[in-house]
């Protein structure tokens, strides 16, 4: 009988480490103020030791809306460290769902295994009725386990979904099925029986980037403008007061701004920041506009979601501020 799979299992807390009340409490969860360490979280999901051995790594608990840049880049140094020691089939990131996939991206970009590394958080508490938690957390060591996942870049996994986190992003804030793919939809299903895969992403991803980032790094400002009917642009004018090193506009579909936003972007690329331009509608490429066309060149994010764009940005900055790099960068990744 052959050994089992070693899957480390790194606990950033979120949803998935939290107790509730009891086991109705699956909307205000969090004025319990209650969260398993990863260990409590795995001990407590026994079927996880079942299709791997597991190994529980201690770095935080911390609800997702507070994880930023700089947790971001710790996690890849703790990563980084916990694969070099314990020489594991796969690694898996759990996570609350409300920046699950901007962290994803990030490590996508940023991390230099060989491993497949998955996230995975969920909707309701480990602690409430009909939790998704538990099922999540196991499929996700399944994938993590799983050789077909080689190569893939970093994975989101939940409600039995695997997609690519380049693509993937939360679009319910409360039903199971909230993380969707739009554009290309799911990699694969981890059902009972099987992991199966139907696809694989053609852009570049972790461990072949050409990014990297250590501990003490401080990424390059980048914001997200987002547009709407009647904005006078004064969000662009005080991220460029703020030192914006990088703004994304968050435009209307297919790529239009108000006319105030374009003489605030005029202004904010004369002062020489590097401009991006995104989408509102969460779906599509966006493409040259010649309405907001300047010498320096505001570059299209292609079909990257604009806190996709943004995690980029801060990336591509990191290496260049030639537009024609940052293009190619953007086709790239």
């Amino acid at each position: 009988m052959s050994a089992k799979p070693r899957v480390l299992v790194v606990g950033t807390g979120g949803t998935i480490h939290s107790v509730g009340k009891d086991r109705l409490d699956i909307v205000r969860y969090g004025e319990n103020g209650v969260k398993h360490g990863i260990e409590e979280l795995v001990g407590a999901v026994p079927e996880a030791s079942q299709v791997a051995e597991t190994i529980p790594v201690v770095f935080d608990t911390q609800p997702s809306p507070f994880i930023g840049p700089e947790i971001w880049i710790n996690l890849v140094e703790a990563i980084h460290a916990a694969v070099a020691e314990h020489q594991p089939d796969g690694v898996v990131v759990t996570h609350g769902t409300a920046v699950l996939e901007e962290t994803a991206y990030f490590l996508n970009l940023t991390l230099k295994v060989g491993v497949p590394v998955v996230v995975v958080g969920s909707q309701r508490p480990i602690s409430g009725i009909s939790t998704d938690g538990e099922i999540n957390l196991v499929n996700a060591i399944r994938v993590a386990a799983h050789p077909d996942s080689r190569g893939l870049g970093v994975l989101v996994m939940l409600n039995d979904e695997i997609q690519a986190s380049r693509d993937v992003t939360k679009t319910s804030t409360l039903r199971m099925q909230t993380f969707r793919t739009a554009d290309f939809g799911v990699l694969g299903h981890a059902d009972a029986d099987t992991i199966s895969y139907y696809r694989r992403p053609l852009r570049a991803g972790s461990p072949d980037t050409e990014f990297s980032v250590k501990a003490g790094d401080v990424l390059p400002r980048v914001d997200i403008a987002l547009s709407y009917a009647g904005n006078d642009g004064a969000a662009i004018d005080a991220y460029v007061a703020a030192g914006a090193q990088g703004i994304v506009s968050a435009a209307f579909a297919p790529g239009g701004v108000t006319a105030q936003e374009k003489e605030a972007l005029d202004s904010a690329s004369d002062a020489g920041v590097v401009l991006m331009l995104s989408t509102r509608a969460g779906s599509g490429r966006v493409v040259e506009s010649t309405g907001l066309n300047r010498p320096e060149g505001i570059i299209p994010a292609d079909n990257l979601i604009p806190q996709k764009a943004r995690i980029l940005l801060m990336l591509a900055l990191t290496v260049t501020k030639d537009p024609a790099e940052i293009r190619r960068i953007f086709a790239t990744y």
